[in-house]
């Protein structure tokens, strides 16, 4: 106990991703600058100004799952199971050998299987209704990530999804430390997951302008707090964290690589899709969550921004981070992940929280590729095209999704 509250430590990591399916190729790829985002393959972009993601590459499902069992999942499922495989595996964990009823899972998501949802649409329209896959809709589900990776791993505990957006990652996380400190499982998988590349999706983003529509290079279309942003990147993938209470870690000698110190949760009330102009539902998110780590802003060494690449998220994240951190926003580095991975919505904040515990753990922070004009509204640190070395202990991870639901987390060095 840490103040009267039970501490969580992350004892094991995985994630699929544009850069990889390993954390140590996922990890070198972000220090060196290097671009997972690419020409579109996973639907035909040709009618569609966006012709670029952020795909997983080669991704092979039986690697982590039986194939039989793979054809019944929609690709969301899929990575969360892979994901959960890789956590599992890295944290050293010993299904056999705990308590399955104190074991639990919290998955992020944000459009469940929505390739799956556009294909059987076409069957509907094209063949009739009684031709529609039997497993459609267990497919389909957005609960069917956390639902599927309890299944396969026979955890009986406490299981939860979380669907806010472009939150729910982080939010995944959080609430996954919750339910430790409570009191309600000893171990964790938290995180989150997506793969909702296709033409259903591509339109309906395309139509309100949230995607880079730029004719340059893949690589380059990325570009957070640029002037020259001008939407994001669509992308997939998922990671997850094993999660324990302290005491459990220590009892069976589990190596720790972090610990989730803070967690907070607001909502802008403002808009179905555009962030509060003034910042502050996102600055509330962000400054409870360093409350709730019992810190104070001064306290965070670096901030993994949620650094989309829209014009409007952009300069009202660089304007709610200073609401909060006042003239010490200047002297907080930041840089944003989906420079180089794109967004994966439901799946971001897990992606990035692999990422901000690397950074603890090797002191890097990785930057923000493709800053090349700075723009006055967004005139703070964003650790510009090149990694940076620095004594990182603790890290503010934001996300904020439509809708105007926001999630931060803190996340500290072990000591």
């Amino acid at each position: 106990m840490e103040n009267g509250r039970k501490r969580v430590v992350i004892t094991g990591m995985g994630a699929v991703t544009p850069l990889g399916d390993s954390i140590d190729a996922y990890w070198a790829s972000l220090k060196k600058g290097e671009s997972g985002i690419g020409t579109m393959t996973l639907a035909d972009p040709a009618d569609y100004p966006c012709k670029v993601a952020g795909e997983i590459p080669d991704f092979d499902p039986g690697k982590y799952i039986n194939p039989r069992e793979a054809r019944r999942m929609a690709r969301f499922s899929q990575t969360a199971v892979a994901a959960a495989a890789l956590a599992i595996e890295d944290a050293e964990l010993n299904l056999s050998a705990e308590d399955e009823e104190r074991m639990g899972v919290v998955m992020g998501n944000g459009n469940g299987g929505f390739p799956d949802t556009e294909a059987n649409a076409r069957t509907l329209f094209n063949r009739g209704g009684m031709r529609i896959s039997p497993f459609f809709i267990p497919m389909i589900l957005p609960n069917m990530a956390a639902a599927n990776v309890s299944r396969i791993f026979g955890l009986k505990g406490y299981t939860s999804t979380v669907i806010t957006a472009c939150a729910a990652g982080t939010q995944g996380i959080g609430e996954a430390a919750e339910a430790i400190r409570r009191g309600a499982a000893d171990v964790v998988l938290g995180g989150g997951c997506e793969a909702g590349i296709c033409q259903l999706g591509l339109g309906g983003f395309n139509v309100i302008k949230a995607l880079s529509r730029s004719e340059v290079s893949p690589d380059k279309a990325s570009r957070p707090f640029d002037a020259n942003r001008d939407g994001f990147v669509p992308a997939e993938g998922a990671a997850i964290l094993v999660m324990e209470s302290l005491e459990h870690a220590m009892d069976r000698g589990a190596n720790i690589l972090a610990e989730v110190s803070g967690y907070g949760v607001s909502s802008d009330a403002f808009h179905a899709v555009q962030p509060d102009e003034d910042g502050a539902g996102a600055a509330r998110a962000m400054r409870w969550a360093i409350e709730n780590a019992d810190m104070h802003p001064a306290d965070i060494d670096y901030i993994n921004a949620h650094g989309t690449s829209t014009p409007k998220n952009d300069m009202v994240e660089t304007l709610a981070i200073k609401k909060v951190f006042g003239e010490g926003a200047y002297d907080v580095p930041i840089s944003s992940t989906k420079s180089m991975i794109g967004h994966a919505l439901g799946g971001a904040g897990a992606l990035e929280a692999v990422a901000c515990v690397k950074t603890i753990q090797d002191g890097i922070i990785h930057p923000t590729i493709n800053y090349e004009t700075a723009d006055p509204d967004c005139d703070l640190d964003y650790v510009p095209n090149e990694a940076r070395r620095a004594q990182v202990n603790t890290v503010l991870s934001n996300s904020f999704g439509f809708g105007g639901q926001n999630a931060c987390i803190v996340l500290s060095k072990y000591a």
